[in-house]
């Protein structure tokens, strides 16, 4: 069976954005280069050594429409939101929010020496699911399975499936993918992914090649950068003298028409009305 490689169709560099009450990030999907890849509609990087990048956070705001993970790998992030929850995520650490029909939450740094670095993904859900009860999924490091090969790839596996080792975010609607890969000099990494769903890899650590097949040596890849896969079977990744460390994300596209405003994303100008009446009056977040 030939299973087709998928190559990078587009190389993204990271814009950077002010957000929340003055947080610097880099933003790589909802920009000019790059509006989203269906169903991702938002990706952030944020990553400081200095506390007045991020110590003023995002206080409490909403979201609808959509679901939001938030993966740390530096620092602490204190949460609580509207359905009561509460508490604080650290390195190593998954938070998987599904807004739903409407939820409020906050999400402050704490200040530290060192840096803090963290990701934060939005996906789409289908127009039958946006006013679905929201509901949270909070994911300790310890629960998150790393894999570690002989040949000295390592991959923490938040969600899916790599050697029958499967992540511990579940029941997501885009039947996601999310990897930590990280890939030692002169190393090589595969990885198969479904047919006509959406792919990236962000690069965050060092560099590395990909969509190489053969004597096609593909281009490398200097973090911060996000590579868009075309469609195929399967991402290769590669590294020559330095190691390279990436989130590979896949999910299935919805192909539905998109109207967003700010933290809502409908699927149409109404719904989105709606959300901002919903928000004057009092009854954003339902019972």
């Amino acid at each position: 069976m030939n299973r087709q490689l998928r190559k990078g169709i587009k190389i993204i560099e990271p814009q950077p954005v002010l957000e929340g009450a003055g947080v610097r990030l880099r933003r790589s999907i909802a920009t000019r280069a790059l509006d989203n890849i269906d169903p991702f509609l938002l990706f952030d990087h944020f990553g400081s050594s200095n506390p007045d990048d991020y110590i003023k956070g995002f206080p409490m705001h909403p979201h609808r429409g959509i679901e939001t993970v938030t993966y740390m790998i530096q620092g602490v992030v204190d949460h609580k939101d509207s359905i009561g929850n509460s508490g604080s995520i650290g390195a190593g650490d998954v938070q998987w929010m599904t807004s739903g029909s409407g939820i409020m939450h906050e999400e402050m740094p704490r200040a530290q020496q060192g840096e803090m670095m963290g990701f934060q993904l939005w996906l789409n859900l289908p127009a039958k699911l946006k006013m679905m009860k929201p509901r949270y999924q909070n994911i300790d490091s310890n629960q998150v399975p790393q894999i570690n090969r002989q040949d000295g790839i390592k991959i923490r596996v938040i969600a899916g499936e790599v050697d029958g080792v499967s992540g511990p975010v579940t029941e997501i609607v885009a039947d996601p993918t999310y990897l930590d890969v990280t890939i030692p000099p002169n190393g090589s990494f595969s990885h198969l992914i479904k047919q006509g769903h959406a792919a990236f890899a962000y690069v965050f650590e060092g560099k590395g090649s990909f969509g190489m097949n053969g004597e096609d040596k593909g281009k490398a890849i200097a973090h911060p950068r996000l590579v868009v896969f075309e469609d195929g079977d399967y991402i290769k990744a590669t590294t020559a003298n330095q190691p390279a460390r990436f989130l590979l994300v896949s999910g299935k596209p919805l192909n539905e028409p998109i109207a967003r405003y700010g933290p809502f994303v409908m699927n149409t100008q109404q719904e989105i009305e709606l959300a901002l009446e919903d928000l004057r009056n009092g009854t954003f977040v339902k019972s």
